[in-house]
């Protein structure tokens, strides 16, 4: 017989939106275990823009709004 595992919860489960260069994003962050998950998101269409674990929650948020940043900053916006 396989041995199961324990399934693992997430708790501390917090969700804000913030503007990064005029853009809406949305911040998701959790614990899962021992670590912290922050994922930022595009509001519209909600597309992953970065996700980021880390020991601390303050270092996946910072570590996934950097990224967010970097890549929201080489989008080019288009009149419509």
């Amino acid at each position: 017989m396989a041995t199961q595992k324990p399934a693992l919860s997430s708790s501390n489960f917090q969700e804000r939106e913030i503007d990064i260069n005029g853009w809406p994003v949305r911040v998701t962050s959790y614990k899962v275990g021992d670590n912290y998950v922050c994922q930022a998101d595009n509001v519209s269409p909600g597309a992953c823009l970065a996700r980021f674990s880390a020991a601390t929650a303050e270092e996946a948020e910072s570590q996934a709004l950097s990224k967010a940043r970097h890549l929201l900053g080489k989008t080019k916006r288009r009149e419509v």
